[in-house]
C-alpha cells in the first residue's frame, strides 16, 4: 500500500496540512518540525505525484541542474555548456529527445539541495546534473545518496560534475588523482583530453550503481600551482581557502600544502607555518579583498598569494594595490579554474585550468544518455597549469 500524507504526518507527530505546507515550500515552518517532517519523509520513502502529464510516463522533459550560484562564472559555463547538449541540437533532432533545463540555485545550502532533488523526484524529471562540490557531512551525504537512489530507481539519470563519486569507493579519490605524473606546464597551452580514472572496487550491493561522476584534478592542479611558485623562489606564500568543509576547499588545500611539504621535505627552505598563512573565506572577491589584507596583517614579508579561485585572486590583487603593492614586481598573485576573465586581468592571471565547458558538456550527454559512460562510472578531468604574467620570483631583499 501506498504511503500517503497522513502516514507522513502521523509519523513526523504533525497535521497533513503542516506536512503539506513543508512539502511545498509556501508557508513559513519552524526549523525543527521541517526537519522532522523531512525525516518522515525518507524513513517512509514518500514520494508527492507531480503534474498529471509527468506522471503520464516515466519521466518528464525536464533536467534539473544543481549549482551553487549561477552568476559565478564556474557553474555559469557548465550550466550552459550541459544545455548545449539536452535542448535541440540540430534539425534533424527528433522533437521526443528534446529537453528543457530548469537551473536551480541552491546558493550553497545543503537543506536547499536536497529540497531541490525532491522536487525534480516529484516531476520525475528525466535526468539530474549537480555540479561542484559538495558539503562534507555525513548526515548530508546520506541524505543525498538516498535521494539520487530514488530518483535513479524512478528512471532518472544521474551525473555528478565536478564532484566526488559519492558511496565507499569515493574515500582518498581526490587524493589519488594527485599522485599521478605531474605534466610540464606550458604557458598558453590548452586542455589535454579527458583521463578515464581506473576501475573503482565493487561497491556493497545495498548502494546499487553509483552515479556516473565527472571528476576535477583539485589536488594534483593546485600542488602544480604551489610548486611552481617554489620553483620560482617564493617560500613566504599565504593560502586564501574557500568555505571549511567543502570538499574543493579541502582538494584544493591539501594539494597546496603536499607540495609545500614536498619542498620543505628536498630541503627548499624550511617548512612554512602553513595554518597561520591560511585564511578561510567564501568563493567570492570580497573575501579574496579581506583575506589579502589578513594575510598581510599576519606575515607583512608575504611574498606571494594563492587563492581558492580567479575571483578570490581578483579581490586580492584590488586589496594589495590598495597597499601600495605591485603585481608581480612586489608580491605574485595566482588564481584557480581559468575562467573566463583571468586572461584579460592586468597583469593576466597565472591559475590553472579546470575545463568547465568540456565537462558540463560531456555531463549533458551522459544525462540524455548520447554517450557511454567512463570505466568504473568516473572520470577524472586534467586541471592544467596557465603560467602569465601575475607571478614571477621574488624581488631581491637586502
Amino acid at each position: 500500500m501506498s504511503v500517503t500524507l497522513a502516514d507522513v504526518a502521523a509519523r513526523a507527530g504533525v497535521s497533513a496540512a503542516t506536512v503539506s505546507r513543508v512539502l511545498n515550500g509556501n508557508y513559513p515552518v519552524a526549523g525543527s518540525t521541517r526537519s522532522r517532517v523531512l525525516r518522515a519523509v525518507d524513513e517512509l520513502e514518500y514520494v508527492v505525484n507531480g503534474p498529471a502529464s509527468a506522471l503520464a510516463a516515466a519521466t518528464s522533459d525536464l533536467v534539473g541542474v544543481l549549482v551553487n550560484d549561477i552568476a559565478d562564472p564556474f557553474f555559469g559555463v557548465m550550466a550552459s555548456a550541459i544545455q548545449s547538449q539536452i535542448g535541440p541540437d540540430g534539425e534533424h533532432d527528433a522533437p521526443h529527445s528534446q529537453k528543457m533545463a530548469i537551473i536551480c540555485n541552491t546558493g550553497g545550502s545543503p537543506e536547499r539541495e536536497l529540497t531541490y532533488l525532491t522536487l525534480l523526484l516529484r516531476q520525475r524529471a528525466a535526468a539530474v546534473v549537480l555540479t561542484g562540490g559538495t558539503v562534507e557531512d555525513p548526515e548530508h551525504l546520506a541524505a543525498l545518496a538516498t535521494r539520487l537512489r530514488r530518483l535513479e530507481a524512478g528512471g532518472t539519470r544521474v551525473v555528478l560534475c565536478g564532484r566526488q563519486p559519492l558511496g565507499p569507493v569515493a574515500a582518498g579519490a581526490a587524493t589519488a588523482t594527485g599522485r599521478e605524473a605531474e605534466r610540464e606546464a606550458v604557458p598558453g597551452r590548452e586542455a589535454a583530453p579527458g583521463r578515464e580514472a581506473a576501475p573503482e572496487p565493487e561497491q556493497d550491493a545495498s548502494w546499487g550503481p553509483s552515479p556516473v561522476a565527472l571528476t576535477f584534478d583539485n589536488f594534483g592542479g593546485a600542488r602544480r600551482l604551489t610548486a611552481h611558485l617554489l620553483s620560482l623562489g617564493h617560500r613566504r606564500i599565504g593560502y586564501l581557502a574557500g568555505p571549511a568543509a567543502r570538499t574543493t576547499t579541502r582538494h584544493r588545500l591539501e594539494g597546496h600544502r603536499a607540495a609545500l611539504a614536498e619542498a620543505a621535505g628536498a630541503g627548499a627552505g624550511r617548512p612554512q607555518d602553513t595554518e597561520r598563512l591560511t585564511v578561510h573565506g567564501g568563493y567570492d572577491r570580497s573575501s579574496g579583498y579581506d583575506g589579502a589584507l589578513e594575510l598581510l596583517r599576519r606575515e607583512p614579508d608575504l611574498t606571494a598569494v594563492v587563492a581558492a579561485n580567479d575571483t578570490v585572486a581578483l579581490g586580492a590583487c584590488a586589496a594589495l594595490r590598495d597597499r601600495g603593492l605591485r603585481i608581480p614586481e612586489d608580491i605574485s598573485v595566482a588564481g584557480f579554474d581559468d575562467l573566463p576573465f583571468a586572461i584579460d586581468a592586468a597583469p593576466a592571471l597565472t591559475t590553472v585550468r579546470i575545463p568547465l565547458h568540456e565537462a558540463g558538456a560531456r555531463a549533458g550527454r551522459l544525462a540524455l544518455g548520447r554517450e557511454d559512460a567512463p570505466a568504473g562510472r568516473v572520470a577524472t578531468l586534467p586541471a592544467d597549469l596557465m603560467v602569465r604574467a601575475s607571478t614571477a620570483p621574488p624581488r631581491a631583499t637586502a
